[in-house]
């Protein structure tokens, strides 16, 4: 059993915006997820670091939910990217992925879930250097009391921390939520969000008392990234 990461899938088989119009990594990408997965093992979980699907509601993504639990892995725990617009209640998502038969799915949202001893902790994060209006500091703030949730809830256990918004990369580090990561001793963060040329201001391996990685799946060639 295993412990893998990838973020940003961008997965559109319900919807007409594929990546491939980007070219270079992203042609063929699904194809490309497809490949990548075999070296998940059915047993295995995978965490999915946002910007799931295109789908503008859980309709629309149904086809891209149901790519995503035929493939290897016994759990595929999803986090809310600025894209996943298909994001709605926990209690309504679940609901539709039990309807469906989407069992290998779950949400990583307001809570953490288990990985033997380890603790998987996460939200999707905010770029607050972007917008520092009244707006996007409330959004923020929700980001906030939403890690420290998923942080407690993870009690004395180790902790690994997901999030679609880097907390850090070249010429920015989001504070607060580095003094989350430290504070309850997280020991790594997985983050995607940065395509293409963005990759270059990716900051990882250990800074502080935190190792960070970038699992953008045009970063990792479109294949899971084990973490455990």
């Amino acid at each position: 059993m295993a412990l893998y990461a990838i973020g940003d899938t961008h997965l559109s088989l319900g919807s007409d915006k594929p990546m491939d119009v980007f070219g270079g990594g992203w042609t063929g990408y699904v194809d490309k997820l497809r490949e990548g997965f075999k070296l998940v093992s059915p047993e295995d979980t995978v965490v999915v670091c946002g910007d799931v699907s295109w789908g503008m509601s859980l309709e629309e993504a149904k086809p891209d939910f149901s790519f995503l639990n035929a493939l290897p892995g016994a759990r595929k725990l999803l986090l809310k990217g600025n894209h996943d617009y298909w994001w709605t209640t926990a209690s309504k998502m679940q609901a539709f992925f039990a309807e469906n038969g989407f069992s290998t799915l779950d949400i990583l949202h307001n809570n953490c879930h288990f990985y033997e001893e380890t603790a998987l902790c996460g939200t999707r994060g905010w770029f607050y250097e972007e917008d520092r209006g009244e707006h996007s500091a409330k959004i923020f703030n929700r980001e906030l009391i939403r890690l420290e949730a998923s942080l407690k809830a993870a009690g004395e256990r180790n902790k690994l921390c997901f999030l679609h918004y880097p907390p850090l990369y070249q010429g920015y580090r989001c504070q607060e939520i580095i003094n989350l990561l430290e504070q309850y001793q997280v020991q790594t963060c997985c983050y995607g969000h940065l395509h293409g040329g963005s990759h270059r201001l990716a900051v990882t391996g250990r800074q502080g008392e935190v190792e960070y990685r970038l699992i953008a799946a045009d970063y990792v060639g479109f294949r899971p990234v084990r973490i455990l």
